[in-house]
């Protein structure tokens, strides 16, 4: 019963950090919303490989011993830092340029980048993220005792890739949905405003923070 205890606040944890609104989260809504189903599931088909990544090196030890280095945490910050200002300059590019295609109409505002960029995307974004190494290794020590085993690890494991495939794939497919399509067309660069404010801030924040 303990353990069954130890692996529930896991997961409702991993559903807490993971579902939170976030640059991951709110890249996949935009590119959803942008360029449909298809391209919003091979980003988070990108992010949720960045996350299992991360938890797998948790697993094993490695994201530990990574973290007690602080130059390879600090490069972490830096990488990711200025790829989420990459991502800000590019939403404020979206955001400044005028609409060419009707709103009904069945074009997207821009050409989709092709799944394999999308999915790379997602990885970079996710495995250039300090707090997602951080953030498994909580997880991880969270969940498993000292008398934890290899089974318990791997339930952990298999029980966040099936947490992260629901909620980062969620996202795509409710954000693709003709709706939201619609929505984002009629406020198109209001959104990408947004998108591009708060990945600069977040950027920003992730620059002058001390992981």
């Amino acid at each position: 019963m303990e353990n069954i205890n130890h692996l529930l606040v896991v997961f409702i944890a991993y559903v807490i950090a993971a579902g939170s609104p976030g640059p991951s989260t709110l890249r996949i809504m935009g590119v959803a919303m942008n360029h449909g189903r298809q391209a919003g599931l091979a980003l988070a088909a990108g992010v949720i490989s960045g996350s299992l990544f991360w938890g797998l090196s948790a697993a094993t030890g490695v994201s530990a011993l990574l973290a007690r280095y602080a130059e390879a945490l600090i490069v972490l910050k830096i990488f990711g830092g200025i790829y989420l200002l990459y991502l800000a300059v590019r939403a404020a590019r979206n955001a400044m340029t005028p609409d060419t295609a009707p709103s009904t109409g069945p074009a997207r505002a821009d050409t989709p980048p092709s799944p394999a960029a999308l999915y790379r995307h997602g990885l970079i974004m996710h495995l250039a993220n300090p707090k997602a190494v951080l953030a498994w290794i909580a997880l991880v020590t969270l969940g498993l005792g000292a008398e934890a085993s290899w089974h318990d690890v791997a339930t952990i494991l298999a029980g966040c890739a099936v947490l992260s495939v629901t909620i980062f794939g969620g996202y795509a497919l409710v954000f693709s949905t003709a709706p939201m399509i619609s929505l984002y067309r009629r406020a198109r660069r209001g959104i990408e405003g947004v998108l591009a404010v708060f990945f600069g801030l977040a950027g920003l924040r992730l620059l002058s923070s001390r992981v």
